[in-house]
């Protein structure tokens, strides 16, 4: 049985105020108390693994180590089948522009540019299924750890369409859909998302709901 959190203090492993929100909204009902890594002053560890679940296991025990809590960390990324899985783990890397770009922030336009290119090369017949993932992980400071991976499928388009997401959300239509979800509204995104998903499998796990 996986081991349970219970009520109390759970760090949450991001600087992102915006997804401390989200998270901390989505676990308030099972009487979490959901401070962030940042509010902490807890330092970003690099984010050096190969896979979803390395990344988040990785985040989530260094923040955990540092604080003497319990921790949660994701990690999510959307990969093309055209491109063998591409970007995947390198999801937000490939928005990153260079110091002879301008701004250091990220160029998620750029990055959906990169895609949509890359598949264009393989011809007319490559195929444009793609999915989202989303691993959520859970770390206690003596080491014990749980992980949930959500998923969802969908196909990409171009142009980009929509103003309601980010990142390559303007580009993923997902199955049984026709709009992209940029173009959902945040309810509908969120009830077939990756991130959904990992939470319901996360939440009917620690709390036994779904």
């Amino acid at each position: 049985m996986t081991r349970q959190l219970g009520s109390g203090k759970l760090v949450i492993a991001t600087h992102n105020a915006g997804k401390l929100k989200e998270i901390a909204a989505l676990l308030e009902p099972y009487g979490l108390d959901c401070i962030s890594a940042g509010a902490l002053g807890l330092a970003e560890p690099a984010e050096t693994g190969t896979t979803f679940v390395e990344n988040a296991l990785l985040k989530a025990r260094a923040a955990a180590e540092a604080s003497g809590l319990p921790a949660l960390a994701d990690d999510s990324g959307m990969s093309a089948v055209a491109l063998d899985g591409r970007p995947g783990v390198y999801t937000a890397d490939w928005a990153e522009r260079q110091w002879f770009e301008g701004d250091p922030g990220r160029d998620w336009f750029m990055a959906m540019g990169k895609v949509e290119g890359m598949i264009a090369a393989k011809g007319p017949d490559a195929p444009r299924d793609a999915w989202f993932s989303c691993v959520l992980a859970i770390a206690w400071p003596d080491g014990d750890y749980a992980v949930y991976e959500g998923r969802c499928d969908g196909q990409l388009t171009w142009p980009p369409r929509g103003n309601l997401g980010f990142g390559y959300d303007p580009v993923f239509v997902p199955n049984g859909y026709e709009q992209t979800f940029a173009e959902l509204q945040p309810s509908q995104k969120q009830a077939i998302s990756h991130r959904s998903d990992a939470f319901a499998k996360l939440t009917a796990d620690q709390f036994g709901s779904s």
